[in-house]
């Protein structure tokens, strides 16, 4: 029988090669994409019913029913106490804990648009992103709030909820956390903030509930869900708009593939990618939530040593990562003694796997390491690797279901078979566009076709291939990095003349930053650079090293040559 009639796909997928690398029980599209709201689709687990752990933090663990119950009560807080309504902005600042799902499970109720927000980022960095996302109120880690002190008056934040790392712990235990938290120097920051307490929101959201149920708006799938910040091409963060419709069809096109292979329900899920990250968020948490599985949470994977211990203490069946997570514990000796073989399912993104990195894996537990490739404005997943079966070494595998594929030379025609140009996408799970920024959306966004920035090919048996980036984005350990941003800030150090940066091979992390630096003071030092940086960048961004330069290669117009510089710094560091 026709592809065409057993699916309802379009001509365009019909036709496509990758179609006969599709696993038997995966169908070749989603036909129709889902259309329903966050909420509608979690509620098979997330109610009052399911008793099943959904969550497992350091030690404590909460049933689907308590998050269920637990984001009700602080749904009726933002909504009766806060005001925030259906539209409205909540910037959202924590690291892997239980209060991150259940704030974010509470906004998407109110549809309320969640603002994912790095916690490790400065100042200035979190400033860009509540400005921009026009955020009316913050769930922040309380670590953090001298950071945010520093910029409130110029944002639109009104409400400061704050929580430490054991507001999720009963109350005595809670106690004791902090106490062992403050006593390590990790406690509450001086701050002028006028804040209040995670714990109080929800025993005042509580009281308002059992009297008066939520007024739960009409939530349309195209409303907007998430706004998940990436780095852009002129080094300015942008928001992409991500709907209820986008996310759902994401981990709908993820659960088609890997559901046939997986036990509903019995799962256990290590979740060390942070929250904030669209790959932590929609995949490592979202996907599995959705079946009723159980997520370990890891609140600090690094040192290693605490990811190790997840390993020790559950039976984890599905790990997702970074090339380097995957990396570290290969060379673990704890992890290495586990050789843990309860793992069914394990897959690496956000960067190139490294096949010695694969080969490792499997030769210590067992499974084998899956890749796939996807970006934020994807929600994120576009590509993966078939769950049985062979496919090429270094391949991103084939496109998630529903997913078309163009490839296209820089005069917009598609390239002959084998060819490299860049990877353009169309599919349900393609962002709206960017907040605030029609015209980045309009270079970026074409009838549906999202350009990915990516050069690609694809091979005969239809097989896909990341070749190189178009721009000139760093990939570090996972994380998008863009040198207009770190050379923004190195160029206003008064002693700096001009800057050039790129990145460099690096053995664990995939790349780091390297800044070329034309000294303007000649006392200018590379610890004075590297300290200045720290107050302006999150870790990842800062360069890995600086190369004082007596000048810098350019175009006929003076345009800096950053291919240059790579040509000539290619030895990982």
């Amino acid at each position: 029988m026709p592809l065409k009639k057993v699916y309802g796909i379009s001509p365009t997928l019909m036709e496509s090669l990758w179609l006969k690398n599709y696993p038997s029980s995966v169908p070749a599209d989603l036909s129709p994409a889902p259309e329903i709201s966050i909420p509608q689709f979690f509620l098979k687990h997330l109610n009052a019913q399911n008793r099943s752990a959904a969550l497992h933090c350091m030690g404590y663990e909460i049933s689907y029913a308590e998050l269920h119950k637990l984001s009700d009560h602080f749904a009726s807080y933002l909504q009766n106490h806060v005001g925030l309504k259906k539209g409205d902005r909540l910037a959202i600042v924590l690291p892997n804990v239980i209060q991150f799902p259940v704030v974010f499970f509470a906004a998407q109720k109110l549809g309320i648009i969640c603002v994912p927000t790095n916690p490790q980022y400065t100042p200035s960095e979190m400033l860009h992103q509540f400005k921009d996302s026009g955020a009316k109120a913050i769930v922040i880690l309380n670590l953090f709030l001298d950071k945010l002190d520093k910029i409130i008056q110029e944002t639109e934040i009104t409400t400061v909820i704050t929580t430490e790392v054991g507001d999720f712990f009963p109350y005595l235990k809670s106690k004791v956390v902090s106490f062992v938290m403050n006593y390590r120097g990790q406690k509450t920051p001086k701050h002028s903030l006028k804040v209040i307490g995670y714990r109080k929101c929800l025993n005042e959201g509580s009281k308002h509930f059992s009297k008066t149920k939520l007024v739960l708006p009409n939530i349309d799938p195209m409303d907007t869900a998430l706004l998940q910040y990436t780095g852009g091409t002129t080094g300015v963060s942008k928001g992409a708009i991500l709907t209820h419709k986008n996310l759902v069809s994401n981990i709908s096109q993820v659960r088609s593939w890997i559901d046939p292979y997986l036990e509903e329900g019995k799962e256990v899920v290590l979740t060390a990618l942070p929250l904030f990250h669209i790959f932590g968020l929609t995949i490592n948490s979202l996907v599995f939530l959705s079946r009723g599985d159980k997520l370990v949470l890891v609140p600090k994977p690094i040192p290693i040593e605490n990811t190790v211990q997840a390993f020790e203490k559950h039976q984890i069946s599905i790990v997702l990562g970074v090339n380097t997570l995957f990396n570290a514990l290969n060379n673990n000796k704890r992890f290495k003694s586990l050789a843990p073989k309860s793992i069914k399912f394990s897959m690496a993104g956000g960067m190139a796997l490294q096949e010695s990195v694969a080969k490792n894996w499997e030769e210590i537990t067992g499974n084998r390491l899956m890749q796939g490739f996807g970006l934020t404005e994807a929600s994120p997943v576009t590509h993966v690797v078939p769950l049985e079966g062979q496919w090429p070494s270094g391949s991103i595998g084939v496109p998630m279901p529903g997913t078309e594929i163009k490839i296209l030379d820089e005069n917009g025609v598609e390239v002959p078979m084998g060819e490299a140009g860049e990877l353009c996408v169309k599919g349900p799970q393609v962002m709206v566009g960017y907040w605030n920024k029609p015209d980045e959306t309009q270079n970026v966004l074409t009838h549906g076709w999202l350009k990915t920035g990516d050069i690609a090919r694809m091979d005969e048996q239809g097989f896909f291939f990341i070749v190189d980036r178009k721009k000139d984005m760093i990939l570090v350990s996972g994380f998008n990095v863009f040198p207009n941003e770190i050379e923004e800030a190195i160029s206003k150090h008064p002693k700096v003349l001009e800057v050039a940066v790129i990145g460099v091979p690096h053995k664990t992390a995939g790349e780091v930053v390297k800044a070329f630096v034309i000294p303007k003071d000649p006392s200018l030092t590379e610890l004075e650079l590297k300290s200045y940086c720290r107050e302006r960048l999150v870790t990842y961004k800062i360069p890995r090293s600086f190369e004082f330069k007596d000048s810098l290669p350019k175009s006929n117009v003076g345009k800096i040559l950053r291919r240059e510089l790579r040509q000539l710094t290619q030895a990982p560091v």
